[in-house]
């Protein structure tokens, strides 16, 4: 007991000694000295970080990333997409399984209507870069963007048909191609198409120590006719170059769509849309998907 006792004591001791008024073994000075020192030590850390962000941040451009090396090619992708499968898969007499593919287009082409594109975009010249450098330190912002209007669409616009021909079999597709910073897609004053055909389902085969490719499916006879709003499926060079989310507020994405007039029912259609243009590569070892997409169309019908 009289251990316990000592052991008792010698721990009061510790966390408070009257007799040398020691909190923890060390006395009001050592620990202001100890905690000016840590707090001194911090300030400095925080504040040589704080400089070297600050520095850092000088360097930055609010409105232009200054390295852009990950994405040189852009890829394309389609509306309406409900999921990440890129299905389109819908029955002609069941309203409820293509009606939400015609309320997606709804709410995709909305900001595109002609009023909302004349209050906030500028008319510009077709066929032809719209460019807004830069004056060396003066910078060229915010800078207008061209008016893509709903109605160049057509019969894909939802203007004529709300239902953008889902209801008879004959659904459109609307294709973008995604935002690169800086991007000048044509050569020589050829705007950039887009052509959608059956994409080939390919096996490698090995034989001899050569590798052979063998199309094993081709949807090419299921596909049928396609037309394309704008004429030829074209990206107008009017909307590029793109100068980014902050110097082009009101930016609005250019788009092509292709309208299926009579795709074979019952049966899944493999199909694949490529970009074209003399500076924008399609596919690649590194990145397959780079200037394409694929999907798949099915529609079914009872009749």
């Amino acid at each position: 007991k009289m251990a316990k006792d000592g052991e008792k004591s010698e721990w009061k001791e510790f966390l408070w000694n009257p007799r040398t008024r020691e909190f923890l073994g060390r006395t009001a000075s050592s620990w202001g000295l100890i905690i000016l020192f840590y707090i001194v030590f911090y300030l400095c850390l925080g504040g040589l970080f704080a400089l070297t962000m600050y520095i850092m941040l000088q360097t930055l451009d609010d409105h232009k990333p200054t390295w852009q090396d990950r994405l040189s090619t852009p890829g394309l992708v389609i509306r309406p997409r409900q999921d990440e499968t890129f299905e389109i898969v819908y029955t002609i007499q069941n309203t409820e399984s293509w009606d939400m593919y015609a309320q997606a287009l709804d709410r995709f082409l909305s900001p595109y209507n002609d009023s909302i594109q004349a209050q906030k975009n500028h008319e510009c010249t077709p066929e032809q870069y719209f460019l807004q450098e830069d004056s060396g330190d003066v910078k060229n912002n915010p800078k207008r963007s061209c008016q893509f209007n709903r109605t160049i669409l057509e019969a894909c616009s939802g203007l004529h048909d709300r239902y953008y021909g889902y209801q008879e079999g004959k659904p459109c597709i609307i294709i973008k191609l995604n935002r690169v910073i800086g991007l000048m897609p044509g050569k020589d004053g050829q705007a950039p198409s887009v052509t959608c055909g059956a994409k080939d389902v390919t096996v490698t085969c090995r034989l001899a120590s050569t590798d052979i490719k063998l199309i094993a499916r081709d949807d090419s006879d299921k596909i049928g006719e396609m037309i394309y709003f704008p004429s030829n499926g074209t990206f107008d060079l009017m909307y590029y170059p793109y100068y980014g989310k902050k110097a082009q507020v009101n930016y609005s994405q250019p788009l092509v769509a292709v309208k299926f007039l009579n795709i074979t029912v019952n049966q899944d259609v493999n199909i694949e849309c490529k970009i074209h243009a003399n500076n924008i590569p399609t596919g690649n070892e590194r990145d397959k998907f780079a200037g394409r997409v694929s999907f798949k169309l099915r529609i079914n019908s009872q009749n």
